[in-house]
This record gives structure tokens, C-alpha cells and sequence, in this order.
């Protein structure tokens, strides 16, 4: 079922309450009813402690190889939806990317957008934040980084839905065409359309999605403490700063 209207222009919204549950649930569980989860055996651990600890138990790695190797893991994610989030925004534009309402996604809306990571993924905005949140996955507890990845997953496959029917209407054969081409989600190795020769809007992309690179910035400055507590909190740090500058940026047209 594709996202509602509601859905759509609240998407910010909905992904930080999803985000908010995953990393809250659990915790707000063992404080007030610490009873039930000890009875089904739910750990309050973080999903890096656990993997870490199952591989140390198969002697596939040591423990401290292990959160090393998670670790790693989770900043290459995290680096690529970074990557993916700037390229493509710096490509339809921050005012696109902040819109509440479905727009057309070629420059000033006239023509489709075929470049760039568009020629490789349809979705790169979206890859970026399935990519953002299997690497964020690892600071929630089990059971929190499931429920959210599940949810996020379903989220952001509900807004395609949406936003397919509405760019075929805009273009038609074209975007059938392009649709037929590219795949929805995992990248082609290789482009599978022309450029476009669309222009880059990169510094608007780059303080646009700073969030990105904050959280990034976060587990390679502070995840060799092995500590998920600072990184929680250099997460919201860099949340707080990309919303004030992203209040800056050039306004998202309201239909």
C-alpha cells in the first residue's frame, strides 16, 4: 500500500518516532517492568555486544575482534548512506528533498532526473537511509534494531509506491523506460542510463544532509571507546545542528 498524503509530508516525522522506538522501547521496558523481560528472556544489550559476543562464543573472533569488526561494519554503512544521501541531493536539490508534497524531481521540475545515482538506483535518497539505519541498528537492542529496521523498511518502500505512480504520470514512457532500466534499490554496478549533464548543487547538498556526515563523524571519532552512550549522544548532537541548518536552506514548495 503506498504512503498517504499525511504520510508523505510528515516522513521526517515518522522516520524519528520509528528511530525513537527502536532505541527507547526497550530501556523504558526495563526500567518500569524489568520482570516481564527478564521472563522472555529479552536482553537489554546492544545489538553490537550481542553480535560481538556470538562470534567470540563460535570462536570465530575474539571478543574484542568482534566490536572492532561490527564496528567497521557500521561506519562503511554509515559512510555510504552519507555518500549516497549528499550525491543525491546534491542532484534534485534541497528543496526537493525537504519537500511535504510528491514533486517532479528533474531541474525546476521540467524535465526527469536521470543522473548522477539516478542512473544506477531510483531511490538513492531512500538506499541512504536504509543504509543509515542498518548502521544505527547496532547501538539499539535486539529487539529494537529489528523493529526498526522492519519498519523503516516497509516506510521507505510504501513512499516509492507513491512516488511511482505520480512520476509516471508526470513523464509516462520515459519513466517507464527509466523504471524498466534502473533498479528501485540496489545499485547497478555499471550506469544503465545516459547522463543527463543535470548541474550539481553541492554545497547546498552537503549542509542539507550535514546530519549524515555528524553521525558518520560520530562512530569514527567515538566508537573506539566501545561505548554506545557517546555515540548516542553525538547522534543527536548532529541531529540538532542539521535541523537548524536545514532551516536555513531554500524553502520546500507548499502545495
Amino acid at each position: 500500500m503506498p504512503a498517504t498524503k499525511f504520510e508523505y509530508r510528515f516522513r521526517f516525522l515518522i522516520h524519528a518516532f520509528i528511530y525513537l522506538l527502536g532505541f527507547g522501547l526497550i530501556p523504558v521496558l526495563d526500567t518500569y517492568t524489568p520482570g516481564i523481560l527478564q521472563a522472555l528472556g529479552v536482553t537489554t544489550r546492544s545489538t553490537w555486544l550481542v553480535i560481538s559476543a556470538l562470534f567470540a562464543h563460535q570462536h570465530l573472533l575474539t571478543f574484542s575482534s568482534a566490536t572492532i569488526a561490527v564496528l567497521l561494519v557500521a561506519v562503511v554503512f554509515m559512510a555510504l548512506a552519507a555518500w549516497f544521501r549528499i550525491w543525491g541531493s546534491a542532484y534534485v536539490g534541497m528543496s526537493v528533498v525537504q519537500s511535504p508534497t510528491l514533486q517532479a524531481t528533474g531541474p525546476g521540475g521540467r524535465a526527469m532526473l536521470a543522473d548522477g545515482p539516478y542512473r544506477r538506483t531510483r531511490n538513492p535518497l531512500y538506499l541512504g537511509i536504509l543504509l543509515h539505519t542498518f548502521a544505527l541498528s547496532i547501538l539499539m537492542t535486539p529487539v529494537g534494531a529489528i523493529f526498526t529496521l522492519a519498519l523503516i523498511w516497509i516506510f521507505e518502500f510504501r513512499l516509492v509506491l507513491a512516488e511511482e505512480p505520480f512520476l509516471t504520470t508526470q513523464y509516462g514512457q520515459p519513466y517507464r523506460d527509466y523504471m524498466a532500466a534502473v533498479p528501485r534499490f540496489l545499485p547497478a554496478p555499471t550506469p544503465q542510463v545516459p547522463s543527463a549533464g543535470d548541474k550539481l548543487h553541492w554545497l547546498q547538498a552537503v549542509l542539507g544532509e550535514v546530519y549524515f556526515l555528524g553521525a558518520t563523524l560520530t562512530l569514527l571519532i567515538f566508537g573506539w571507546s566501545f561505548n554506545a552512550n557517546p555515540m548516542r549522544r553525538g547522534l543527536l548532537i548532529s541531529l540538532g545542528i542539521g535541523l537548524i541548518v536545514r532551516a536555513f536552506l531554500p524553502k520546500p514548495k507548499q502545495d
